[in-house]
């Protein structure tokens, strides 16, 4: 099962990211020499992905401006912002959602690849019989940058469950994940968060995930973008494309 669609989610304000974020969409920050939205199109098309869907709220001139050249892209417009779940919702309110697997991925992801690629690594675990969802983990301790207590946690021989309050989890959502539309449930097309959608999956036991096996970059604050410029200047993470 290989996916042909992805969805980005572009239509966040990036408020940890000010003043960068002020003047420019989060996802068009430039890192390594091209904006992050950049890296993501080739990786989707490393992953064989022939149709994107993208929506854009803030800024979103500018997100049109940068999609504007690539002719497998339909951006939507979001009148108000709705966030992450919110924005899949409003996605499959308009029809535009298809009715196989899809990757979702935040505007503003970015990872090295481990061994094998990380997208093709989602679509052989993703098995849409069992689950809505699989996500993809990074682990806490080797992640570039400041992540605080983490979102998951998964035992080696337990299930994987969201962290509990006051508790620091060893694993984060690197902002990538494949998916169904049945992970939606007919969700209103009302502002929420992903999370929401993500914890009717686990009570359901259909939400699953993958350890990411190469580098994943959490970035929030110009601190973390100039960070990771530095790492992938001295390569000391590898190539970035």
């Amino acid at each position: 099962m290989q996916p042909d669609t992805a969805v980005i989610l572009c239509a966040g304000l990036g408020e940890r990211m000010r003043p960068l974020s002020l003047t420019t969409p989060k996802p068009l920050l430039h890192l390594a020499g091209q904006p992050i939205l950049a890296h993501t199109m080739a990786r989707l098309r490393e992953a064989g992905v022939t149709k994107i869907l993208a929506n854009a709220s803030y800024l979103s001139e500018q997100v049109e401006s940068f999609f504007r050249p690539y002719d497998n892209v339909t951006v939507l417009r979001e009148e108000a912002l709705l966030e992450t779940g919110g924005g899949l919702a409003a996605m499959a309110a308009k029809g535009v959602l298809p009715e196989a697997p899809f990757y979702v991925l935040n505007g503003d992801c970015f990872w090295v690849d481990g061994p094998s690629p990380a997208l093709r690594r989602l679509a052989t675990a993703f098995d849409p019989a069992r689950e809505d969802a699989t996500l993809l983990l990074a682990r806490s301790a080797g992640t570039i940058a400041e992540t605080r207590f983490g979102d998951f946690v998964w035992p080696r021989e337990g299930e994987l469950r969201r962290r509990q309050e006051r508790e620091v989890a060893p694993y984060l959502y690197s902002g990538i994940q494949i998916i169904t539309k049945a992970l939606l449930h007919g969700a209103a097309v009302e502002r929420f968060s992903m999370n929401r959608l993500w914890d009717e999956a686990l009570a359901q036991e259909r939400l699953n995930a993958i350890i990411h096996d190469g580098v994943w970059f959490h970035l929030s604050t110009p601190e973390d973008l100039d960070r990771a410029e530095e790492l992938l200047a001295a390569r000391e993470v590898g190539n970035s494309t």
